[in-house]
């Protein structure tokens, strides 16, 4: 919501992948970043699948930028965590290579993620800052990302112009 007033956060869609009395910890999965997977393969010396060299690799929040994660539909690997039915979250190098080599994984390539401290995003939401719905597999790995925002919205009964600077929904 604009009230938040963070920059990372305008008109994201965050994956939320992790959430305790410690904090919470998720991915934007909505923000393309100027690097494509090919690129991104050839600096770290990874193999990737030609047809994957230009897919974009996405920023997944501006805590440890440097880190991947890799969000994918592959029962093929071993590290491998669930985050939904057909949604899985891999973070080891072990993992990374094979999907990205995958000819049939369909993957969605984040550095970095979004983090909350104990209570942040529970006194965030309470403020209004967010809205939430449950996430699903289908819009995290195949929807567009300069459409993913408004979808969402229109998905929960919201009209994205509804929503103005400074005062939420109107």
């Amino acid at each position: 919501m604009p009230q938040l007033g963070d920059p990372n956060f305008h008109r994201t869609v965050v994956l939320m992948i992790e959430h305790s009395d410690e904090g919470a910890m998720g991915l934007v999965i909505n923000r393309q970043a100027p690097l494509k997977l090919g690129d991104l393969a050839k600096g770290q010396q990874l193999k990737v699948a030609r047809h994957r060299e230009e897919d974009f690799v996405y920023l997944g929040g501006p805590v440890e930028p440097y880190r991947g994660f890799v969000l994918h539909d592959s029962l093929g690997v071993t590290e491998r965590h669930q985050v939904c039915p057909g949604l899985y979250l891999s973070v080891t190098s072990d993992a990374l290579e094979p999907l990205l080599e995958s000819s049939d994984a369909v993957v969605r390539f984040c550095l970095g993620y979004a983090g909350w401290g104990p209570q942040q995003i529970e006194k965030e939401l309470a403020q209004g800052a967010w809205l939430f719905t449950e996430a699903t597999a289908q819009p995290t790995l195949h929807g567009d990302p300069s459409q993913l925002w408004a979808e969402t919205l229109k998905g929960m009964g919201v009209d994205p112009a509804m929503i103005v600077s400074g005062g939420g929904i109107h």
